[in-house]
């Protein structure tokens, strides 16, 4: 009997064109943010059918950002929408999660192939360049407007009209809000959703480690009481890395003018090889930004403009499920047009699955980024105890949550 190829789904896979027809008729969508929730909406959008017009508010998608952490929930619904072999060529299988305090004395370990492997899917570390780049090239040129920053919205009983900052306008059947954590369409539909800082800011970056021999597919985070620094094994070398420290006020000038001396003198004390990968650091690969979460806000449906990905349900980082639940967005949305018989009820329905599990995931996500960031003596000793003894049956609910349809 020949062995399952990893990551290679056990049983074909519930896929958009597997659901009854829908009886909407083929309609024109405008999507805002060409990000990674807006490319995967376009995609799954067009599979149905529908034409899709999606506007960027940059003048080019350029190949920035760090690495990104796809859950196999992710990997799962970018199997339908029928890139799932494109984006895991790109990318490298995560099988383990370590938890370590700053001496690397283990805190907490979950091989977490125990919960994919029924699935018949991995979960998955790449570059958010090359993720946008697979989404980007199964989708026609024609559909992607750069240059073009939404600035309101203006809808009517039968269709929705953007405007843009350089003067344009698009009309059409619908608009999806990708436009991410400071949506603009956001705005207009809930003026008071903002975004709320969440004590700490935060350095990322992508750095060529081939030469630390890292154990492949093996993440960790190691908490200390000056901060916390986590490693993502990415493919061909490469290995994405944050560094967080608290900081009492957002934009901080102090940490806006750090670069990687101070941060290598701050984390000089944890354990290796975390000195030396900053050591291999270069000063261009190195990203700053504080961490920023939205609230979980009533509603992502109003009438014929849906918020979807961050406009929606922007989580801080600390699950590794921000990018992963735009992608779950788009393949609901898909199958939520396809149940239903109107747009409005296509959208409600999409609003009512979606809401109460993202939700989930931002308040999860804002809490444990609380206990991961204490500082007091006294609090961190206590915390790594209960770490240390926390039951496996927990690590367990959690991921069946994350990883449940």
């Amino acid at each position: 009997m020949r062995a399952r190829r990893p990551g290679i789904p056990t049983k074909r896979p519930w896929r958009i064109s597997a659901i009854r027809p829908s009886t909407i008729r083929p309609m024109e969508f405008l999507i805002s943010g060409a990000g990674i929730g807006g490319l995967a909406t376009a995609l799954a959008l067009r599979q149905l059918g529908h034409r899709v017009q999606v506007f960027e508010a940059a003048a080019e998608l350029r190949e920035i950002g760090a690495g990104v952490v796809l859950g196999a929930n992710a990997m799962r619904a970018l199997d339908r929408l029928g890139v799932h072999a494109a984006v895991r060529a790109a990318g490298h299988p995560v099988t383990g999660i370590g938890l370590l305090d700053e001496r690397g004395r283990v805190l907490n370990d979950v091989d977490t192939r125990a919960f994919t492997a029924p699935l018949g899917y991995d979960n998955l570390a790449i570059h958010r360049a090359e993720l946008q780049r697979v989404l980007r090239q199964h989708l026609p040129a024609e559909c992607l407007h750069l240059g073009k920053a939404l600035t309101r919205f203006e809808q009517t009983a039968n269709h929705v009209t953007a405007y843009f900052a350089d003067g344009s306008q698009a009309t059409a059947d619908a608009l999806v809000a990708a436009d991410g954590i400071r949506s603009r369409a956001r705005l207009q539909l809930l003026p008071d959703a903002q975004p709320r800082y969440a004590g700490y800011t935060c350095w990322r970056g992508v750095t060529d480690a081939a030469v630390l021999g890292l154990p492949p597919g093996r993440s960790t985070e190691s908490w200390g009481r000056t901060g916390r620094f986590g490693m993502v094994p990415l493919a061909d070398g490469q290995v994405y890395w944050f560094a967080c420290v608290n900081s009492p006020t957002a934009q901080n000038p102090t940490y806006r003018a750090w670069g990687l001396p101070e941060l290598r003198q701050h984390f000089a004390r944890f354990h290796a090889p975390i000195p030396e990968l900053l050591q291999l650091t270069r000063p261009e690969e190195v990203l700053w930004g504080d961490i920023i979460d939205l609230k979980p806000i009533g509603q992502f449906a109003h009438g014929r403009v849906l918020l979807l990905g961050d406009a929606a349900h922007a989580t801080t980082p600390n699950m590794g499920q921000g990018a992963g639940q735009a992608v779950e967005d788009a393949a609901m949305l898909a199958r939520c047009l396809q149940e239903e018989s109107t747009l409005a009820a296509a959208f409600r329905l999409f609003d009512q699955r979606r809401r109460p599990r993202t939700t989930r995931i931002v308040r999860q996500s804002w809490q444990l980024g609380q206990v991961a960031q204490l500082s007091h003596p006294l609090l961190v000793a206590l915390r790594n105890a209960v770490m240390r003894r926390l039951p496996a049956s927990v690590n367990a609910r959690q991921m069946q949550f994350l990883y449940a349809e």
